[in-house]
């Protein structure tokens, strides 16, 4: 793995480096469990957007034990902290690029909503799952909720947020808030195997799985249209015609 040339000193709030096509992006405020801070969400949601111009992946974890602990207690209650939480949470879900979770120890509150923003989640034993919000008097926005409730189901979302039920590994992998049991080096070669599909079908179905727009959207219906005329398709039926894995270009 290669260090990000404009990355700065590990005193950054978020570490960037490079292993080929995959961008691993680490929270690197581990005296505070990494807690979300105004500048660190500020930090994650520029480098999610600049990174999504490099890579084909992105893999976000935390430094130390702790993926995320929430927020960060003394300044959560401006409406400052809020756009740049919510505008990092819209940049990881926006982003054309999958994003994937490592999830390597608690994701608390805001920890939780910055794993359920990502696409697909990869948790170490020591994972756990919870938005106490109930227990501090704070509350989620509604995008949060919906996106709870679509990834574990209703039943599942009504404990976490209403019961401020945790989540171990076992139970979160039972209700699909979990893909895959693993560590750093499993996210990363799972971010590999992303890295090497074809991009505009990943951007499209990311796009539509993020969004509620009808069916019959015409930005969608143009999209979907778009993959199927693009090089990429022309490429995957070449590959297949000579007997090669397809290499794909976005295009």
């Amino acid at each position: 793995m290669s260090s990000d040339p404009s990355s700065g000193p590990s005193s950054d709030p978020v570490i960037q480096a490079f292993d080929g096509d995959v961008l691993v992006m680490t929270l690197n405020r581990p005296e505070k469990r990494n807690a979300l801070s105004r500048g660190l969400c500020r930090a994650l949601d520029s480098a999610v957007r600049e990174g999504a111009t490099r890579a084909r992946a992105i893999v976000l974890t935390g430094a130390g034990s702790t993926f995320c602990a929430g927020a960060d207690l003394d300044g959560v209650y401006g409406e400052e902290f809020l756009e740049a939480h919510y505008g990092m949470l819209r940049a990881i879900t926006g982003s054309a690029i999958p994003v994937i979770a490592a999830v390597n120890g608690p994701a608390i509150g805001g920890g939780t909503q910055l794993a359920a923003a990502c696409d697909l989640r990869v948790a170490s034993v020591a994972a756990r799952f919870a938005v106490p919000t109930a227990r501090n008097g704070l509350a989620v926005d509604p995008w949060t909720i919906r996106r709870l409730s679509d990834l574990v189901g209703g039943g599942h979302a009504r404990g976490i947020l209403l019961a401020a039920e945790t989540l171990d590994l076992p139970a979160a992998l039972a209700c699909g808030l979990v893909q895959r049991e693993g560590d750093l080096t499993d996210a990363i070669a799972l971010a590999h195997d992303l890295a090497g599909l074809a991009p505009l079908s990943l951007a499209y179905a990311k796009r539509v799985l993020n969004s509620h727009l009808p069916d019959d959207d015409p930005e969608l219906r143009a999209e979907f249209l778009a993959c199927f005329t693009s090089a990429d398709a022309a490429e995957a039926d070449a590959a297949r015609r000579e007997g090669r894995r397809p290499v794909f270009r976005g295009r």
